[in-house]
């Protein structure tokens, strides 16, 4: 038995590789394209582990796609590959239409081809479990209720119509052709590994170097916040357990303001590597909006809960602390992530 996971090396992908290995011996077949958020470091621990094999290519190579799936037989292909950061998606959007939705197609073509080969218990058994995330459902107002499974599409970037339409194409794949999906729509993650142009570690790694904290205009955007590894627990659930077409909205049930989470991170390394220049909220610096910026996201995660018994095990004031210490104890990681590209595309973005 063995599962396909694409995007293992990037930083959702890489916790979700190194956290199956704890409570399973499967193996995984690692497909990444090592593009400037993929990084092998991440798995590092698992540089001899036979259980763990890794394969660089694109997702939008079909031969390559083909070749995985009738050489390693997978029961499932988890896919996390994907662009992801927003600022990129407005400077950038091809990229994002290239990857989240020509590689979505051509991953769905390949699995189809593959799944109608299998036969019996092998055919019943298999899965195609699509990564997703809660910008497909626009903005909510302060008094909306959360994000449900039926809250109608309205992305606002490009990044979140890429993603939009992957899911759509997901759908479409389940119902036109019978392929057993599953979807899962996750709210801002953070944790170990993650690249240092997101909120949480920009603000770590800014702060520890003396450098403006960037935030956005009046930094009252509010998203729900999701440690990783309990991302990856949730995506493990609905992968055993979850309804074959069903989506499932993974979230934290933290709500949070960008400009109270930018506030705690200095406050907790106030306490944990105190700068003698003074505290680190001087740092922070408000800076003019990005265009298009959804003022608030919030997941309704009751479904997941009430069909696979899944429910975040950290708290906001658990995860983000495990969240700077790690980035405190692992300076060479992020030291060997910021190359001159990342160094270039953050003076462009916050200039």
């Amino acid at each position: 038995m063995t599962i396909l996971v694409t995007g293992g090396a990037g930083f959702i992908g890489s916790n979700f590789v190194l956290d199956w290995f704890k409570t399973s011996d499967e193996p995984v077949v690692n497909l990444d394209a090592l593009t400037y958020a993929g990084n092998l470091a991440n798995l590092a621990s698992l540089a001899k582990d036979p259980r763990h094999v890794f394969v660089q290519g694109d997702i939008c190579d079909r031969a390559l796609i083909d070749q995985l799936l009738a050489t390693h037989q997978p029961r499932a292909l988890v896919h996390f590959a994907a662009e992801s950061h927003v600022d990129r998606s407005i400077h950038g959007p091809g990229a994002f239409m290239r990857t989240n939705i020509e590689g979505t197609f051509t991953l769905l073509e390949a699995a189809r081809a593959y799944w109608s080969t299998l036969a019996g218990e092998a055919k019943a058994a298999f899965r195609f479990h699509h990564v997703s995330t809660d910008e497909v459902y626009g903005s909510l107002k302060p008094s909306d209720p959360p994000f449900a499974e039926s809250n109608p599409y309205e992305p606002n970037s490009p990044y979140s119509a890429s993603k939009a339409a992957s899911d759509h194409l997901v759908r479409a794949w389940h119902h036109t052709y019978g392929l057993p999906v599953v979807t899962t729509n996750c709210s801002n993650n953070y944790g170990p590994f993650h690249f240092p142009e997101k909120l949480i570690p920009l603000m770590i790694v800014n702060a520890l170097a003396g450098k403006p904290l960037p935030v956005y205009g009046d930094g009252q955007q509010i998203r729900d916040w999701l440690y990783v590894t309990d991302h990856c627990a949730g995506i493990r659930a609905v992968l055993a357990g979850g309804r074959l077409g069903e989506t499932y909205n993974i979230g934290g049930w933290n709500e949070k303001a960008n400009i109270d989470i930018v506030k705690t991170v200095c406050a907790l390394l106030d306490e944990l590597r105190p700068d003698p220049a003074g505290p680190y909220s001087r740092l922070i610096t408000y800076v003019t909006d990005r265009p298009g910026h959804d003022r608030r996201y919030a997941i309704d995660a009751r479904k997941i809960e009430r069909e696979l018994g899944w429910r975040p095990a950290e708290t906001f004031d658990t995860g983000i602390r495990k969240t700077v210490e790690w980035y405190l104890a692992n300076a060479e990681w992020v030291s060997q992530v910021q190359s001159g590209a990342y160094r270039e595309w953050v003076a462009k973005q916050y200039d």
